[in-house]
């Protein structure tokens, strides 16, 4: 996904709609350039089919995982990525994504609300300068995909935590699981990166985490990723 800043005048915006209101069977609309420019301005029509979906591929030999996704059966092909996902309000609940080759009408779109802040940076300061807390974590709706012997009902649980980082920094270790970040709540992964999209580096988060059933209280430094 990039940001692309057009040099026109006159060009009416799009409203932003809210990715935490959308419901499973509401109606949506894909527009892109599947293919290339030969069919530009395509539009596809389809339902949200699923909510907080995630999905596993393999990006430069390594396994990597998208989280927090809406799953559409409207259609998204090559050139669709990084067009939007449309309500019948006409708006922007999400940014088209990867499509599922092996089956038919499972696409992907990444939520609006989790870029928000980026687009918010971006107007205000003319860049967006992504701060890291430098953990790979997870919630209890990927345990089938990394260890279904886990068992844990609220927070995120870190996998792994980067050399250098932020988490390494103020002490956090592997197999703590985060329930909140400057008191707020968190359960699924979008929680934790829509946070700290607000945030720069440098700034101080407190967390709360659960280690071997005892809650503790953490501050730390975020870096820049």
């Amino acid at each position: 996904m990039s940001i692309v800043k057009i040099n026109k005048t006159g060009l009416k915006e799009v409203n932003l709609g809210n990715s935490d209101e959308i419901q499973v069977g509401e109606s949506v609309y894909a527009i892109g350039n599947p293919i290339g420019f030969e069919f530009q301005r395509t539009v596809t029509a389809g339902i949200i089919s699923a909510l907080n979906r995630t999905i596993k591929f393999e990006e430069d030999g390594e396994e990597t995982y998208m989280e927090d996704l809406i799953q559409t059966d409207a259609t998204i092909n090559p050139g669709n990525s990084g067009g939007p996902l449309i309500n019948l309000d006409g708006e922007i609940i999400g940014i088209n994504g990867v499509k599922i080759t092996s089956a038919e009408g499972i696409s992907f779109a990444i939520p609006i609300n989790s870029v928000k802040s980026v687009i918010k940076s971006f107007k205000e300061n003319g860049k967006f300068e992504e701060a890291s807390l430098g953990v790979f974590a997870f919630d209890k709706n990927v345990l089938g995909y990394i260890d279904d012997s886990l068992r844990f009902n609220n927070g995120i649980y870190i996998e792994s935590i980067n050399t250098n980082s932020a988490a390494k920094e103020a002490g956090l270790k592997e197999g703590d699981i985060i329930l909140s970040i400057d008191d707020n709540k968190l359960e699924r992964m979008c929680d934790l990166r829509c946070y700290i999209y607000t945030k720069k580096p440098g700034d101080k988060v407190k967390l709360i985490i659960q280690r071997n059933y005892k809650q503790i209280e953490i501050e730390a430094t975020l870096k820049r990723k």
